[in-house]
């Protein structure tokens, strides 16, 4: 009945799927031919080979436009003995601070001939096959590693394929490595509130030890107790709260903090998506945000300007 509904419709106005372009057919022998070369010198021109002339390899080149030839991706790969793949290795992928870190990376290989192919790691055992296995040569050319510091036996395995690996918010002292001062910005992060004149300053933050070896928390964590410390406030226990990331367990644990009988003045969340748990408790209770109580978030992910949070 739906295929006698469709052959019903009028045809003017109806959607027809288009027709696929005819592959083309054109060789590099036939480049080779116009531009009246070898094969091999096409070859080198795709190549971005020195060796050839600049008459030679503008013939070529007018040769490839004229033919509108397209050279085979996996023949160009082989050619060249590399995959033209950069890895990237990044945990739980969909939370929006890596999201951008993606992005950013996505940005700088579009103005390149690599693609991107990514790992997503959302288990140890994921994570330690992903790191043993990408080390192969037909995997990536390089590798960026987002967040999950490596073990010395995977540094020593990388640095022997050799695969030039650069690691993103992860440490390890053979590796290059891009890393943020958490612990400075947990401290600037703390110093604001203490500014505001808050002293019963909360923070929200995932599990200071887990088996990712994630270090962000617990040096965002260092940064607020130093800033404490130094401005003499007391840490309190009671006003620090850890668990499974997460913008509702973040509410769950800002809810315990918020109807403590002494309840702090101010949450400092570990990451954005835990402060937006923190905003979500406040509103259930019926505390405003500010003036009863002020909250920093970590990241400024791109909701938190939406959401006019406050964030380092």
């Amino acid at each position: 009945r739906f295929q006698a509904h469709l052959s019903s419709l009028p045809e003017v106005g109806c959607w027809k799927p288009a027709t696929e372009k005819k592959m083309s057919s054109v060789t590099i022998r036939d480049v080779a031919r116009r531009a009246t070369v070898g094969v091999g010198t096409v070859s080198r021109v795709l190549n971005s080979s020195p060796s050839v002339s600049q008459d030679t390899r503008q013939r070529v080149l007018d040769a490839i436009e004229e033919l509108n030839y397209q050279p085979s991706p996996i023949a160009r790969r082989l050619s060249l003995g590399k995959t033209l793949n950069v890895a990237v290795i990044v945990p739980f992928f969909t939370r929006p601070v890596f999201v951008e870190r993606l992005r950013g990376i996505e940005h700088a290989l579009a103005q390149s001939e690599y693609d991107l192919v990514l790992y997503n790691v959302e288990s140890v055992d994921r994570r330690n096959a992903c790191f043993r296995n990408i080390a192969r040569r037909e995997r990536a050319d390089g590798l960026l590693v987002i967040s999950l510091s490596p073990w010395d036996e995977d540094a020593e395995r990388w640095l022997e394929a050799p695969l030039p690996t650069v690691l993103v918010d992860a440490r390890h002292p053979a590796l290059n490595r891009l890393v943020i001062d958490d612990v400075e910005g947990g401290r600037v992060a703390t110093e604001h509130l203490l500014e505001l004149g808050h002293r019963s300053i909360g923070f929200i933050s995932d599990y200071l030890e887990d088996p990712f070896g994630f270090v962000s928390s617990l040096d965002r964590f260092e940064g607020y107790y130093m800033a404490l410390e130094a401005a003499d406030v007391p840490f309190r226990p009671e006003f620090h709260r850890q668990g499974r990331h997460g913008q509702d367990r973040a509410r769950q644990l800002a809810m315990e903090l918020l109807t403590l009988p002494e309840r702090p003045s101010a949450i400092f969340a570990a990451s954005d998506t835990q402060a937006i748990g923190v905003l979500a408790a406040a509103r259930e209770l019926g505390l405003r945000v500010p003036p009863d109580l002020s909250v920093i978030g970590y990241d400024d992910i791109a909701v938190a300007a939406y959401l006019q949070l406050t964030t380092m």
